[in-house]
């Protein structure tokens, strides 16, 4: 099985390359879109083999993708149907979710948030919370028996830090960092500071809350572009995983295919 699958975010997309199941590469890009993604669909594609005996060059593959923002999906279908004249199918549309969404309103929910929590539950076998830490932080919930139960949505680290300066008189725009101490001696670190134990103290009691409802400790997965930056600071995280989003497509994917054959 041969599988292009797409993150697509409100900042990047990121594109992975599985052939057999096997994960070859994944690369992000920065949006809007441009020939940076037509270089990297293109690049994917091509390392995608022919279908044997095609006259045709088809290639023996899928181009599969999770979208939170739908102008960019519609771009990245243009350019694969203008240059590989092939589809791509979409989670949540074309491709059925992956597990069991128990949400007031699953249509709502961003198939990243379920396709992740899904990839996490698959290696978990047993409740789990994921926190993504992309343009906003998730932090969402999925019970013993794989049942997504929602989650949190938090403004990620760049969205707080302009909000700070977009809406005080003299507090600069700064870059989350990981503190020397644990607090600011100068306003570019206290605001660093600020940011930072924010977030790492909001993930901790959401999820203390979380295992209070469950009646213990769950798994905790992190990912995402700002996962790196808390990951050692938080002993309550069991895992930092790149690109759980990417990985949660391929999942989506095959449980698509295999429920298809049964």
């Amino acid at each position: 099985m041969n599988i292009i699958a797409i993150d697509i975010g409100n900042t990047n997309i990121a594109i992975g390359l599985f052939l057999e199941g096997k994960e070859e590469f994944i690369e992000s890009f920065p949006g809007p879109p441009g020939a940076e993604w037509t270089n990297g669909l293109e690049s994917a594609w091509e390392k995608i083999p022919l279908v044997e005996g095609s006259k045709e060059n088809k290639r023996d593959g899928v181009i599969v993708a999770s979208s939170v923002k739908p102008a960019w999906t519609e771009e990245i279908q243009r350019i694969a149907k203008d240059r590989l004249d092939e589809e791509i199918l979409v989670i949540g549309k074309d491709i059925p979710l992956p597990m069991s969404v128990w949400v007031d309103e699953p249509e709502k929910v961003g198939t990243d948030r379920i396709v992740s929590a899904a990839a996490a539950y698959a290696v978990v076998k047993d409740a789990v919370v994921v926190a993504d830490f992309g343009t906003a932080v998730t932090i969402d919930l999925v019970d013993h028996n794989g049942v997504f139960l929602g989650g949190v949505i938090c403004p990620g680290f760049e969205i707080s830090a302009k909000a700070l300066r977009d809406n005080t008189a003299q507090l600069p725009n700064i870059k989350v960092t990981k503190p020397d101490a644990p607090y600011g001696k100068n306003t570019i670190d206290a605001i660093n500071c600020g940011l930072y134990f924010s977030i790492v103290g909001a993930l901790q009691e959401i999820i203390r809350r979380y295992a209070e409802e469950l009646g213990r400790w769950p798994q905790t997965i992190i990912t995402g572009s700002g996962a790196k930056t808390i990951q050692t600071d938080c002993d309550f995280i069991d895992n930092f995983v790149p690109n759980l989003v990417v990985k949660g497509i391929v999942l989506a994917y095959q449980k698509h295919i295999e429920a298809k054959i049964v």
